[in-house]
């Protein structure tokens, strides 16, 4: 595939270092876009910790990043508190209002009423990321809330450089875009779309980050914007209610956490998909030395873990607070044993051949960002307005874009959504139910290295990640693991995915003849964005995605005592 630059910031070698260090010689951060890393450094500078960092640079990607994620969006933040030794994840995933029932987005013929599902109010979930910043500040963060947020406020009043991608992704939307007067106060305010190099400047964004700074959680879910976003909902077709706002709450919940090889890893529990089907994937490919097989072999094993994993994220997942989940046994080394057992070793399984039926028991869209901090807390956080530019629909006076994550229900079970994953009941809307997603923030250690990680791109996120702590296992950089070559399999539809010149033709002709379907020509995908500390030479490294130009990933110093 196409050559990719070299590690934006490699660590110094340092081979013979006698022990591992204690705590990390300052602070990395990766994100999607350079202003957010330095939103980042300018918190680390005035005193913060990683989470005070990471309300910086979750508000600036809101600002600067309207096509994957905002504050009128959701996301997962994985927190590491180096002091008490604790890991927490914060769901701040997005709930569906009561009026959003299946029967809802069902049109005449009782089929998806796709246009529903995806664009305008209807498609919109109660937010849950200005919750995340007030909890992850006024929780763990020891700078005031308005610190934190400055930096995304300086930058929604003064603007920023637009960037091809909003460009890209804007004429791709633009139909549903201007659909909405207050979208078209924010990206048609000089009469024309956004062009690359002009400033984009959001006023009413920056008040509405104010308030939040100034009042916090009822600085968006009541008062002033909570009342301009009910009525924009309400003129627009859509069904929300003041209480459904104001009531809204983040949750506290234990993170998964499983071992592979020399690897302890903590990542995300449901409502996302991603760790589960992750520790499903890692503990079937215990099976095998994955370091001994051929190329063709590597890919038809991990391919086949994939396939069973997301056969069962399809039948069994869901918001935890709504339905059982069978957490135990999906991560369990037993019943990973079971499917290994069905995995053939020189031919591919049919995905048709994997019932289908319930059982008796996030392209651009979506960001990620890293974080190391020099007292070894950590950051890995996803965040997503679900599509390109979320519903295209902006609450008049707010700047808020919302999302359209009521497509990651399953509407109508058995129906795929717009990544062309299915789901059945325990996915389907109920009010304050929280839909299921695929992002996967996750933390990896061993006794020489800890690495943060994350990614965007729908469904096709825990593939990355499952590739990313592969890459770390095999040795390669935080440069190299962001840069790798991916690919992807998802049950349904039954092909492998694979970036353009990802693999080779003689393993793409192996794969073939063991039975796979291979798409061997797709453009990239993903946006990965990873930091690490190596203990042994008390280094810390990033790696922020080439496929996304803009991004950065940076090591601030620890100032010297």
């Amino acid at each position: 595939m196409t050559a990719f630059p070299a590690a934006i910031c490699a660590p110094a070698a340092m081979p013979d270092a006698p022990a591992a260090a204690t705590r990390p010689p300052g602070t990395a951060i990766a994100s999607a876009h350079s202003l957010s890393t330095d939103a980042g450094l300018e918190i680390i500078r005035a005193g913060g910790n990683a989470f005070d960092a990471a309300v910086a640079v979750s508000a600036a990607l809101s600002v600067v990043e309207p096509i994957s994620s905002g504050i009128g969006g959701g996301g997962f933040f994985l927190l590491h508190d180096a002091k008490s030794n604790r890991d927490v994840f914060v769901d701040a995933r997005e709930t569906a209002p009561a009026a959003a029932t299946p029967a809802a987005f069902l049109d005449a013929a009782g089929e998806l009423d796709r246009n529903r599902a995806t664009n305008g109010p209807w498609s919109a979930g109660i937010p849950g990321l200005p919750a995340a910043l007030v909890h992850v500040a006024q929780t763990y963060g020891r700078l005031p809330l308005a610190t934190s947020l400055a930096p995304a406020i300086r930058l929604a009043r003064e603007g920023f450089p637009v960037y091809p991608r909003l460009v890209k992704g804007y004429a791709t939307r633009r139909e549903v875009m201007e659909r909405y007067r207050g979208t078209r106060e924010v990206f048609l305010a000089d009469g024309t779309p956004p062009q690359v190099g002009e400033i984009l400047k959001q006023p009413d964004l920056a008040r509405t980050l104010e308030l939040l700074a100034a009042q916090g959680h009822a600085g968006f879910y009541q008062g002033e914007v909570a009342g301009k976003l009910l009525a924009s909902v309400k003129e627009e077709g859509g069904q929300w209610r003041a209480e459904e706002l104001s009531g809204y709450r983040v949750r506290e919940r234990e993170p998964i956490r499983l071992q592979y090889r020399d690897w302890a890893i903590t990542t995300a529990p449901p409502p996302s998909s991603g760790g589960v089907a992750l520790a499903e994937i890692l503990q079937l490919l215990k099976g095998w030395d994955l370091a001994k097989l051929d190329p063709p072999h590597r890919v038809h094993v991990i391919t086949e873990a994939m396939r069973r994993a997301y056969r069962d994220r399809t039948i069994y997942l869901g918001d935890p607070d709504f339905v059982k989940v069978p957490l135990a046994r999906l991560t369990s080394a037993d019943y990973a044993a079971g499917l290994r057992a069905t995995v053939h070793p020189d031919k591919a399984t049919p995905s048709d051949l994997l019932s289908g039926q319930p059982a008796p028991l996030e392209d651009d869209e979506t960001t990620h960002f890293s974080i190391i901090d020099s007292e070894g807390n950590r950051v890995s956080a996803t965040q997503t307005v679900n599509l390109l530019y979320g519903s295209g629909l902006v609450a008049p006076g707010t700047g808020v874009l919302l999302n359209n994550e009521m497509d990651d229900f399953a509407l109508r079970p058995g129906t795929p959504n717009a990544f062309g994953v299915m789901g059945f009941d325990a996915n389907a809307p109920a009010p304050g139910k929280r839909m299921l997603s695929s992002m996967t923030p996750s933390f990896i250690e061993s006794d020489d290295k800890i690495a943060v990680l994350g990614a965007p791109g729908g469904s096709r996120i825990i593939t990355q990640v499952l590739l990313g702590i592969l890459a770390y296992d095999d040795g390669l950089s935080a440069q190299q693991v962001a840069a790798l070559p991916r690919f992807h399999h998802q049950w349904m539809p039954d092909v492998i995915s694979v970036e353009a010149g990802g693999l080779d033709a003689a393993t793409v002709s192996a794969l073939q003849a063991m039975g796979h379907t291979v798409n061997a020509g797709e453009t990239t995908w993903g946006n990965l964005q990873t930091v690490s500390w190596d203990k042994r030479s008390n280094t810390l490294d990033g790696g922020t995605d080439p496929r996304n130009p803009v991004g950065k990933a940076a090591v601030l110093p620890s100032a010297p005592h």
